[in-house]
């Protein structure tokens, strides 16, 4: 079979497969499973790269693929999927449209500039990225469902502000500067904060 099995990709494909599950809510209107699935796809995000890190005997190859096959479901999990839910839910299509386009675009443009640093850098050296330049594209799996956590308080506002809560996260995601990734105690925050805006997601 071609491309590389092993459990170095499982919770990437997990992630992929919520994403795609979580569209198809979208479409049936379904918007606090999609919201879920949009959540889930992010955890997945966020412990992929140390389980990849993990296999200690991959060859070069299977590096590039993990890199290659991590970017391609992170643009439909975080690119294309959330776009289909800020545009079902915008109020103004036509604003709803333009930020959907330019979501998936600054998506896709910072998901292959970290293609090509990522791999010259992996080629220099073996230490794990102490930096995220420009906001990570996972970022929509909790800026996103905070704001629809939020929609009760926004009222009619709620499916315009989306929309422009779209368009600032692409520029973000463009914007050339530095973020220092999280250590461990970020990592648990933000951990805790994923677990809270599941459950708001969920009960809310």
């Amino acid at each position: 079979m071609i491309g590389f099995y092993n459990y170095s990709v499982i919770l990437t494909y997990i992630g992929l497969t919520s994403a795609v599950v979580g569209m198809t809510q979208v479409f049936s209107q379904n918007y606090r499973l999609a919201f879920l699935c949009l959540c889930i796809s992010g955890i997945c995000d966020m412990f992929d790269g140390n389980i990849a890190r993990s296999m200690k005997n991959r060859t070069d190859q299977e590096k590039v693929f993990g890199i290659q096959i991590d970017s391609l479901c992170d643009l439909i999990c975080f690119g294309m999927f959330p776009a289909t839910l800020g545009y079902s839910i915008s109020g103004n299509k036509q604003l709803g449209g333009i930020a959907s386009v330019l979501l998936v675009l600054g998506a896709v443009v910072r998901l292959a500039y970290f293609n090509v640093t990522e791999q010259e850098r992996q080629k220099e050296t073996a230490e794990k990225r102490k930096y995220y330049q420009g906001l990570p594209v996972t970022s929509v799996s909790m800026i996103l469902p905070t704001v629809y956590i939020f929609r009760g308080l926004l009222g009619k506002a709620y499916p315009n502000f989306f929309a422009v809560v779209m368009l600032l996260t692409a520029m973000l995601f463009v914007i050339d500067f530095k973020m220092r990734k999280p250590g461990k105690i970020g990592s648990i925050i933000m951990a805790a904060a994923g677990v809270m805006i599941v459950l708001g997601v969920l009960f809310v």
